[in-house]
């Protein structure tokens, strides 16, 4: 018998899959909230710094 590697969710491309729409999804949140307050460019900033961290948490919470 022939043994084969176990294939998983865990890996480079799934982490820096779950960053890239996590950071994503948060400035796109960050822009339509401040497209609805008046200052879509602000409100992409603050998606884009609360997405950070919030993706690593997402990767972390993933892997642990």
């Amino acid at each position: 018998m022939a043994t084969s590697t176990p294939t998983g969710p865990h890996s480079l491309a799934t982490a820096s899959g779950l960053l890239l729409g996590t950071v994503s999804a948060a400035m796109a949140v960050g822009a339509c909230v401040g497209w609805l307050l008046g200052a879509g460019g602000l409100g992409l900033l603050v998606g884009a710094v609360v997405g950070i961290p919030l993706a690593v948490f997402v990767v972390y919470r993933v892997y642990s």
